[in-house]
């Protein structure tokens, strides 16, 4: 297993010869605070996973299960670690219907879209999962316990995992984690890390809304929605962070998204990582007083839906309105685990 001496070893690069500006590929895990876990499965669960998987969530305002829930149905008595990543992996390659083992959470959010991860980093986030307590919503206790009591065949087990400093749990319980604590932090963290948030707490909100659609109104109601919706709700995230916060893509679907030269690069770049099946960094660049950061648009069997493959993955009705609302379009043709743009995001040192 990787260690975090990875994370030190990350390489920086430079894109520009001028001297005020210095472009760097940052591991999100390059920094952190005296009390955070630098098991690097952490900061990959937080990134990967928490943007549908979230602790923070109501119980009724989610797209996803949280990740405390996911562990305490995989994790199984007696299992071994290397058990236990194994069912991780095996669901994450194959969500299928036959595969399901949270029948609860397929009926209320649906199956999960088919997304393509680095084995490397499934396995450190298994393994963080196993080894650590994670944070849960304050209403989950009660629910599993509830849903426990009316279904005693889905009880889960006890683990054996044990974690750094005899933190280890093993039965999947979390430390719990209050909604007032995750935005008031974001000012006190490194660059990279920063604005890396921004834009995953603003995807969350376009996802949140998004799959809503998508799971009850149809894929012509969630194009409505993009249509009319996206750029208002990521100019509201952009006032609360006090930032600029775009997406920008190559082949965009409106020509407001259209990638500038210098964003070109980094799409580029990001497509070059993900060909490798490297692990994805933010990019931050930065200037005497400002900050941009950059981290790529990924798609997943879900976005094929209006960026795939026309009739085959596309439908004639869905073609027909993105016809109508983006003539200009240019976001198709895409399969899972390709880059569709990136988000792009600027803030005052």
């Amino acid at each position: 297993m990787r260690t975090t001496l990875l994370s030190i070893l990350s390489l920086v690069f430079v894109f520009s010869c001028k001297n005020t500006k210095e472009v760097q590929y940052v591991s999100y895990e390059q920094s952190t605070t005296k009390d955070t876990i630098t098991h690097p499965g952490k900061k990959l669960l937080e990134t990967n996973c928490y943007i549908c998987h979230s602790p923070t969530a109501s119980h009724d305002d989610r797209i996803g299960p949280p990740m405390i829930a996911v562990k305490k149905h995989y994790l199984e008595d007696g299992m071994t670690k290397e058990e236990f990543v194994s069912a991780l992996q095996n669901w994450i390659k194959n969500p299928t219907e036959e595969n399901v083992k949270m029948k609860g959470a397929v009926r209320r959010f649906g199956i999960m879209p088919k997304q393509a991860f680095p084995e490397e980093t499934i396995n450190q986030i298994g393994e963080y999962l196993y080894e650590f307590e994670i944070d849960q919503p304050e209403w989950f206790e009660d629910h599993f316990n509830s849903e426990k009591g009316k279904h005693q065949s889905q009880g889960q087990g006890k683990g054996k995992g044990k974690g750094k400093g005899g933190k280890g749990h093993g039965n999947g319980m979390g430390n719990g984690k209050h909604k007032q604590q995750v935005e008031s932090d974001f000012e006190n963290l490194p660059f990279g890390e920063r604005g890396l948030k921004y834009a995953l707490t603003t995807k969350s909100v376009l996802g949140k809304n998004l799959m809503s659609k998508l799971q009850n109104e149809g894929t012509l109601k969630a194009l409505e929605f993009c249509n009319s919706e996206a750029y208002p709700l990521t100019d509201s995230m952009a006032l609360v962070h006090n930032a600029v916060i775009k997406r920008a893509s190559d082949k965009p679907r409106n020509p407001n998204n259209t990638a500038n030269s210098e964003e070109l690069n980094y799409i580029k770049e990001f497509k070059r990582q993900l060909l490798n099946e490297q692990e994805i960094k933010p990019i931050v660049s930065e200037t005497d007083d400002k900050v941009n950061v950059y981290y790529p648009i990924i798609t997943n069997s879900m976005c094929l839906q209006c960026h795939g493959k026309p009739k085959t993955m596309i439908n004639v009705e869905t073609l027909n309105t993105i016809a109508k609302l983006y003539p200009k379009d240019k976001a198709i043709g895409y399969d899972i685990n390709e880059v569709r743009g990136i988000w792009s995001v600027s803030f005052e040192k």
